[in-house]
C-alpha cells in the first residue's frame, strides 16, 4: 500500500493511518525522506497526519529523525494550521537532543507558539521548549527566564504543569 493509497482509503481511520505510518517509518520500509516530500504537496490535514507519524515514530526511535526532519518540523512550527504546529512541536520534543547545537530557530518559533490562542499549540510548545530545558545547554542561560515568565503569565493547568515538570528537573 503506498501512501496515496492510505489517505484515499476510507474504510482506515484516522490514528490507524498514522499509526500504520509510523510503523512503516520505524521498520525502514518508508524512507522518512520520502514522507516529508509527499507531506509537503497535500492538504494540511494530511500534512497534519504525516506529522503526526513522523511524532509516532520518534517516540519510539527518535534516531530516524535526520537534519532534513529537525529542519522540516522546525519550519512547520510557522504554519497557520494549529495541528501542524503542535504535531511538530512534539516532534521537536522527541529529538531535540539529537540537535543540541542548532536550536536556536526552533526555540524562537516555540516560543512564538507559546502564546498562541490554541490551548494544544501552548502545550505541545510546552512540552518542547521542556525537553530544551533539561538538556542544560547553552540556550538556558536566556530561555529559563523566558519559560519562567510562560509558566507564570500560563492560565491552563496542563501547560502550566508542563513548564513546571521541566523546571522542577533541571533545578534538581
Amino acid at each position: 500500500m503506498t501512501l496515496e493509497q492510505i489517505f484515499t482509503d476510507k474504510t482506515i481511520k484516522a490514528k490507524a493511518k498514522v499509526k500504520q505510518i509510523g510503523e512503516w517509518l520505524l521498520e525502514g520500509t518508508l524512507p522518512i525522506d520520502e514522507l516529508l516530500a509527499f507531506s509537503e504537496k497535500q492538504t494540511k490535514p494530511i500534512k497534519g497526519s504525516c506529522i503526526e507519524s513522523i511524532e509516532y515514530a520518534t517516540k519510539k526511535q527518535p534516531e530516524i529523525a535526520d537534519e532534513a526532519v529537525f529542519l522540516f518540523v522546525t519550519n512547520a512550527l510557522k504554519e497557520d494550521e494549529p495541528r501542524i504546529k503542535w504535531e511538530s512541536a512534539k516532534v521537536i520534543g522527541n529529538i531535540a537532543k539529537l540537535f543540541p547545537s542548532d536550536l536556536s530557530n526552533t526555540i524562537n518559533n516555540l516560543l512564538v507558539n507559546a502564546k498562541s490562542d490554541g490551548t494544544v499549540v501552548r502545550w505541545a510548545s510546552a512540552l518542547a521548549l521542556g525537553e530544551i530545558l533539561k538538556l542544560k545547554l547553552k540556550y538556558n542561560a536566556t530561555l529559563l527566564p523566558k519559560v519562567e515568565k510562560l509558566s507564570d503569565a500560563e492560565e491552563d493547568n496542563g501547560v502550566k504543569n508542563k513548564y513546571l515538570g521541566a523546571l522542577k528537573k533541571i533545578k534538581k
